[in-house]
């Protein structure tokens, strides 16, 4: 399989204090990679490196390649309204703007200039199958996102990632707010959603790495650990620290 993102010496640095240390991770196409690690290790931290949200933070420098379809996209003249379009996010919590069904899917296709209400409609309809979403809301399209349940809605959050057509969908705890029906659903969609994109999941769930992911990447004070299949890792951990993670001894 060919990698689609290679993370080379990754540093970063809040101010003084690193946060990141030497991450170094080699991710491929149609895969879930599962990053694991108590909080505060630097999973999300990570995580946000790979569409660039650290940049908005003050005093972080980050040193160290992250190369994406073989571009750099810390490139100077990278651009990253194409990095972002091409890299949906899917927070923790579930996140819809306060504004109908209908509209949360139409802004990010609007904000790229599409303007055609019969093509805007058909990504709608497609992103919205793609979440699992569509039989469910297809009638009450101009309703208020806000109304739907938790679970539907990170459903349409995950829809709305969708909606640019990216390629790689990074996804902070999607589950971490959802009851277990709602969890279940996610899962389902997660692993039927990588045979289109490329994706990354940060869990506190043991559980919910084993079930899901193809590779996982265990964190501890930023820096990666161990990182391999998830199958074998879960069952023949190579190092100490993971196997008292996993077995919950600590974290």
């Amino acid at each position: 399989m060919s990698s689609k993102i290679v993370i080379e010496d990754l540093d970063l640095y809040y101010g003084d204090f690193q946060a990141l240390k030497k991450v170094n991770l080699d991710i491929q196409e149609n895969e879930i990679t599962a990053f694991i690690g108590p909080s505060g290790c630097g999973k999300s931290t990570t995580l946000k490196c790979i569409n660039r949200m650290n940049d908005l933070i003050p005093n972080c420098k980050i040193e160290g390649n992250i190369i994406i379809d073989n571009e750099n996209i810390y490139a100077k003249d990278y651009d990253v309204n194409t990095l972002r379009k091409r890299v949906g996010m899917v927070f923790q919590s579930p996140n819809p703007f306060p504004m109908s069904i209908y509209e949360n899917m139409v802004y990010g296709p609007k904000t790229h200039g599409i303007k055609d209400r019969a093509t805007l409609d058909e990504i709608v309809e497609k992103s919205l199958r793609g979440a699992a979403i569509w039989d469910e809301v297809k009638n009450n399209l101009k309703k208020n996102a806000l109304s739907l349940s938790g679970g539907q809605q990170q459903r349409l959050c995950i829809a709305r990632a969708l909606s640019v057509e990216p390629d790689i969908i990074l996804m902070d705890e999607p589950t971490s707010a959802l009851d277990p029906i709602s969890t279940g659903k996610i899962e389902d969609l997660v692993t039927e959603l990588k045979k289109k994109y490329t994706i990354i999941m940060v869990t506190h769930n043991m559980q919910q790495a084993s079930r899901i992911s193809d590779k996982t990447a265990f964190f501890l004070t930023g820096e990666i650990i161990e990182y391999g299949d998830t199958f074998e890792m879960f069952s023949v951990p190579k190092d100490k620290r993971t196997e008292d993670y996993i077995t919950g001894r600590f974290g």
